[in-house]
């Protein structure tokens, strides 16, 4: 690669990072106020701009340094020399191919174009007007203080401000990073910064052993193309004999075009996780969502439906001749039809790179919603994997055992335990909320018939298989989040009302949570998995752990209740479990599996595609007692069916059964 080569990618990757930092520096600002501590990572800090600063200064001027770190006149040296401006003529050669070459004088000098040496011309006038568009490392530096900030990154020399504002050179000697480090752990600096360089060999996690245990906050500023080098990098602040994990914030900017990064890294985390634990396909470790990860099999399916959307005429973002000239990519086969060997997904993403942003971000839009439509239908079938996540709970107590299964050569054995779980509520607080609200899309709403609160703001929309948006809104209540339509949302009876109205809600409902407990019973199926993993449900497949308060910790599989007797039956086991009436209504709703409900069976059933809960096996004279319970019927293809109304099913289905 060239000098100007990589200068122009050293030059818009500072552009991308001058567009980061004005959300991160509130952002850490507000880690510091709660008490816990920064940590941001970056790929290089290069010191060639400030070498080439200071060897183009006299003696005069560096007694009063005003030194401009930033790669412009690099980038204006790579369009002086790079920018075609060269004339160039067609001709026809002895096969009959139109082709091109540089034209020159009869002293034999190249022809240069006037309008293209115009518009170079133009463009460095435009771009040497820009305003300086320096490094995240000086402005968080310049921002927060030397006394602040502790810098790992390996640079010899760095431009400090002093406080009458002059400019001078620090220099930095090799145990510097190590001086760094240890104030850092020591706690008398709550912000650093590494890069590559200075992230090798060293630990900033919350150890024990030191006197800061404070969370980090471990900010990904530049995810880099080097997955590898940036999970290290998220290595350094996640480790065992922590006092608390990490949490991690990947920054992007609202060019979509940057997901390509963070794709890269989550499908690292992927292919990691399947190495660790043995299976090939598995989550990112809970790191990253889903959607996160463009090169999975969800993406993949994602791009396909797209291509065939895009050749339909049914995307609005762009049209099927004029994504094949800006892309380059040939996507017509012989006959007028889709070529069957579509371009890959890593070809697809790198030739969207290099559209325009309103383009690029108009067609990741439509991309990313059909990647989020399978994720929600994965998640609500149970199929999505998210790797091993833990069972957090006050108290987690084992009320019963059942062997299902002992291996006649080791001994090992499979259990069904029987495991009640009591949890406090936290719910969202009030501070936290108004921090929500802040957000310019975010408004506060109360429900006038329940007086809890809510806040709306967007979510990301879904791109339905005719290639139309569907917009939806987040509902962000106290205790949960939940997603809607825009459409339907509507139609609700969620209004607007005033900060103060809003705030009574909001804060009378945590006084209300905070005092309540919730317990539930669980069945995990958990000792020697493999043997019996066939035989366990499809769905829902999701590995958990946990600890119990006796001090077993405990690694398996999530059983729904109803489900229990069934297993053990296979097994040629007895067991009896006591189901409510809740817990299985619950599961008809995600499985879809039918479930008595006394003389009736509940089942799923989609209608009009919306899911309902359908009552079956009902006689026709008792069709009146109910719809005086709260059921309502409709005639489907000449047939009278009967449904339960989700939001009342339990109570509905108590006075039925009753």
């Amino acid at each position: 690669m060239s000098i100007f080569e990589s200068t122009k990618q050293r030059f818009f990757g500072q552009i991308l990072l001058s567009m980061k930092l004005p959300s991160l520096i509130p952002a850490i600002a507000a880690d510091l106020a709660r008490g816990d501590c920064a940590v941001v990572q970056l790929v290089s800090t290069s010191e060639a701009m400030l070498d080439r600063a200071l060897a183009d200064l006299s003696p005069e001027e560096r007694a009063w340094l005003d030194i401009e770190l930033s790669p412009r006149e690099f980038l204006v040296d790579y369009l002086t020399a790079a920018f075609p401006v060269r004339q160039m003529r067609t001709y026809t050669d002895d096969s009959g191919t139109v082709r091109s070459e540089p034209m020159i004088d009869e002293a034999g000098q190249p022809v240069l174009c006037r309008e293209a040496m115009a518009m170079r011309d133009q463009l460095l006038e435009q771009l040497c007007a820009l305003p300086v568009v320096g490094s995240a490392l000086d402005h968080i530096i310049g921002h927060f203080g030397t006394e602040a900030v502790a810098e790992v990154t390996g640079r010899s020399r760095r431009i400090v401000v002093d406080a009458d504002g002059r400019q001078r050179i620090e220099r930095r000697s090799a145990r510097t990073n190590l001086a760094e480090t240890d104030i850092f752990m020591r706690g008398e600096k709550r912000i650093l910064i590494f890069s590559d360089a200075g992230g090798t060999g060293r630990s900033y996690h919350a150890s024990l052993d030191a006197p800061n245990q404070s969370r980090r906050i471990h900010y990904l500023l530049e995810p880099g193309w080097r997955a590898d080098a940036a999970i290290q990098g998220l290595g350094r602040t996640h480790r065992t004999h922590q006092a608390c994990p990490p949490l991690f914030r990947p920054v992007s900017t609202d060019c979509r075009g940057e997901r390509r990064f963070i794709s890269t890294i989550a499908r690292r985390l992927d292919s990691l996780g399947a190495l660790t634990r043995g299976q090939r396909q598995t989550g990112g470790q809970g790191l990253f969502d889903p959607r996160d990860n463009l090169e999975s099999d969800f993406a993949r399916e994602s791009l396909d439906q797209w291509f065939r959307l895009l050749f339909q005429a049914k995307l609005q973002s762009v049209h099927f001749d004029q994504f094949q000239a800006l892309t380059g990519l040939n996507l017509a086969g012989e006959g007028g039809g889709l070529t069957e060997t579509l371009p890959t997904i890593q070809r697809w993403l790198n030739r969207i790179l290099a559209l325009r942003i309103d383009l690029q971000n108009a067609i990741f839009d439509e991309y990313l919603g059909l990647i989020e439509a399978r994720v929600e239908k994965a998640r609500e079938a149970g199929t999505l994997d998210l790797g091993v996540e833990t069972i957090a709970a006050d108290r987690i107590s084992i009320l019963d055992r059942t062997v299902i299964r002992r291996d006649p050569v080791s001994g090992a054995e499979t259990e069904i335990l029987r495991i009640e779980t009591e949890e406090r509520y936290r719910p969202l607080t009030l501070e936290r909320a108004h921090w929500l609200l802040a957000d310019p899309e975010a408004r506060g709403l109360i429900n006038p018939r329940s007086g809890k609160a809510a806040i709306c703001r967007p979510t990301f929309s879904l791109t339905d298989e005719e290639g139309r948006t569907v917009r939806r809104c987040e509902l962000v209540r106290p205790t949960r989040t939940e997603r809607h339509r825009q459409d339907l949302f509507a139609e609700t009876h969620w209004t607007d009302v005033d900060r103060a109205s809003f705030d009574e809600a909001w804060q009378a409902e945590c006084d209300a949570m905070a005092a309540q407990t919730r317990t539930q019973i669980i069945y995990l199926v958990t000792g020697l998995l493999l043997p019996v993993w066939g035989k366990l449900p499809d769905d829902h497949v999701q590995v958990w752990r946990l600890t119990s308060d006796d001090g077993q910790s405990l690694l398996g599989r999530l059983i729904p209740a109803p489900l229990v007797e069934r297993i053990a039956s296979a097994f040629g086991i007895a067991a009896h479990v006591e189901i409510d009436l809740g817990a299985r209504v619950e599961h008809v709703r995600t499985s879809g599996e039918i479930m008595p409900i006394g003389a009736l069976r509940l089942k799923r059933a989609l209608v009009a595609g919306d899911q309902r809960l359908e009552l079956l096996d009902w006689k026709p004279e008792a069709l009146p007692h109910l719809k005086a319970a709260g059921c309502f019927t409709e005639i489907i293809q000449h047939r009278t069916r009967l449904f339960v109304p989700p939001s009342r099913a339990l109570e509905i289905l108590a006075r039925i059964t009753d």
